[in-house]
């Protein structure tokens, strides 16, 4: 156990630097595709679409139509049965046959898709063909207890999933060409576009022969398949993706106002400034009396609001930042004077507006 242990920590360390070329960009031609679907849920306990949702009933009826058992739509009450919009996603070069997980969510007034199962149903893509079809018991992950006023609801019960509950019957019209393959870069870069060619010229195409790849623009790189690969297509493109890239990414703080969080990397650089930081706090509170007259006078019983007001302003807490200083040693700072991650947001969004700060800040 300790000898495994060494090994791995061992091949971590001397694992080569950078990022692989699978994770930088994503091959032309070979995506995933969207799938869509209408279909039922029967066995509901009762918690399914009511009367007023019009459409269950209509294509409840339609079904059973096609089984040979002629029911008009007005006749039919379905409280165990709830119409569901479907929602899945075909892999690339997915063969038929195979299995797709699926999610299923109610369309109508159901309360409840627990214990439900889903009637056959197809699934089209964006053209309009069937690409699979789903049908099996829906998982919720939530539930309600009770009833009435005095029902818990716990996650999203009105929603679910149905593990491998699609077969594939017509393969994604997934494909790339055999003599040229082209890169596309998950985050156009005009850095990382020319990295990746040089690298790859350098590792397929040594000293004295032609070039193989050749950036396009900030988002793709074209890759001429080499002579000597042309039968092994596959193994080449193997061979792309383990190669490893020094990427070049941008100085960005990623902020999060609703929930106070900050993302940002270590070595974000911040101009000579100084910083003045403090709050000002206005309260203001009423409260009522009452004026009671004295026994057996003419007066009345009246409510007499006192209002008051209060002013609270903290000291002004003072950092001076030097050449050379990081986010990170600001922070610190920050949190050094008990600053809360409010006042840090504050605090980079006037950095920004100074022009002293050399990132990208993004708010989500």
């Amino acid at each position: 156990m300790k000898a495994s242990l060494l090994w791995a920590l061992f091949a971590a360390v001397n694992e080569p630097p950078g990022a692989r070329l699978k994770e930088l960009v994503s091959l032309e031609g070979v995506r995933d595709n969207q799938l869509l679907g209408y279909g039922l849920v029967v066995g509901l306990n009762g918690t399914g679409d009511k009367r007023q949702t019009v459409f269950p009933a209509q294509t409840l009826s339609n079904l059973l139509e096609r089984m040979g058992v002629s029911v008009p739509a007005t006749a039919l009450q379905a409280k165990n049965t709830a119409a569901v919009m479907l929602t899945a996603t075909l892999p690339p070069f997915a063969q038929p046959g195979i299995r797709i997980d699926v999610t299923a969510a109610a369309m109508g007034d159901a309360t409840n898709l627990q214990g439900g199962i889903l009637v056959l149903t197809p699934l089209k893509s964006v053209s309009g063909q069937v690409h699979a079809v789903a049908q099996g018991p829906v998982v919720t992950g939530g539930f309600v207890a009770g009833r009435g006023g005095t029902s818990q609801t716990v996650n999203h019960p009105t929603a679910g999933r149905i593990p491998q509950g699609a077969i594939v019957e017509v393969a994604p019209p997934s494909s790339f060409a055999s003599d040229h393959v082209r890169l596309q870069l998950r985050r156009a870069d005009f850095t990382n576009a020319s990295r990746i060619a040089e690298a790859l010229n350098r590792k397929f195409a040594p000293k004295g022969e032609p070039q193989i790849a050749r950036a396009e623009h900030s988002g793709m790189v074209v890759v001429d398949v080499p002579p000597l690969w042309k039968a092994r297509t596959v193994e080449f493109i193997s061979q792309l993706e383990n190669l490893r890239i020094e990427a070049d990414r941008p100085s960005r703080i990623v902020i999060n106002e609703r929930t106070g969080t900050i993302a940002m990397g270590k070595d974000i650089r911040i101009a000579p400034v100084s910083i003045l930081h403090g709050n000002l706090t206005v309260e203001v509170e009423t409260s009522f009396d009452v004026s009671q007259p004295e026994p057996f006078s003419p007066g009345e019983t009246t409510v007499v609001p006192r209002t008051g007001v209060g002013v609270k302003e903290d000291k002004v807490r003072n950092i001076n930042l030097k050449e050379g200083t990081t986010v990170d040693d600001l922070v610190k700072a920050l949190q050094a004077i008990g600053s809360t991650p409010r006042d840090v947001i504050a605090v980079l969004q006037s950095l920004q507006a100074a022009g002293a700060l050399d990132a990208e800040l993004e708010v989500i």
